[in-house]
């Protein structure tokens, strides 16, 4: 697993840690020294711990005129038992959305599995972007489906047609134009 590093393409126009909005501005990396695990395997260091024991985010891009946001995730997503979304909302989202954030784009190759809890921490996060949306991108089939049982569906909009978006060769703002568009068919009746 330490050989799965963030998307780095976007570093040279955003960095979480330079960002004095972001939750993670003043973090400094290490190159090589891993110190993160996921069940006793290390990770890369470029990963930024929130509180979950077994889910990791990177905040790879944020446009506060525009106001969305993209962050890629590394890991088990376990509400069941380790109330991830409570620490992901509360210590990441919330502060994002403080600063003006109502569009999230969420990337979800590197989520492992999902064990779901309730849905009250995703409802209160969709209430909480107004205007805005939630989009999850290139989650694992499996994943989806647990999200789908679980109603989590209702908050973030998942599966086709924004499921196989090959996110990496946009630049984030061409990204952000393309969800958006998809999003509102999605809403156009």
């Amino acid at each position: 697993m330490q050989n799965i590093e963030p998307f780095d393409r976007w570093r040279k126009l955003y960095k979480s840690e330079e960002d004095s909005r972001s939750p993670f501005f003043g973090r400094q990396y290490h190159d090589t020294l891993c110190t993160h695990t996921i069940y006793n395997y290390y990770i890369h260091p470029q990963w930024d711990a929130f509180g979950s024991d077994t889910l990791y985010v990177k905040i790879l891009f944020v446009d506060y005129k525009t106001r969305f946001a993209v962050l890629e995730f590394l890991g088990e997503w376990n509400d069941c038992l380790y109330n991830d979304i409570m620490f992901l909302k509360r210590d990441v989202i919330e502060p994002l959305i403080e600063a003006g954030i109502q569009h999230f784009v969420l990337m979800g190759q590197n989520v492992l599995d999902f064990h779901a809890s309730d849905d009250a921490y995703y409802e209160e996060w969709f209430d909480d972007v107004e205007d805005g949306w939630i989009v999850g991108i290139g989650f694992r089939d499996h994943v989806l489906k647990e999200f789908e049982t679980q109603r989590i569906d209702f908050y973030i909009a998942l599966g086709e047609p924004f499921t196989d978006i090959p996110w990496r060769r946009f630049a984030p703002q061409k990204l952000f134009e393309l969800v958006d568009q998809l999003v509102m068919k999605r809403l156009t009746p």
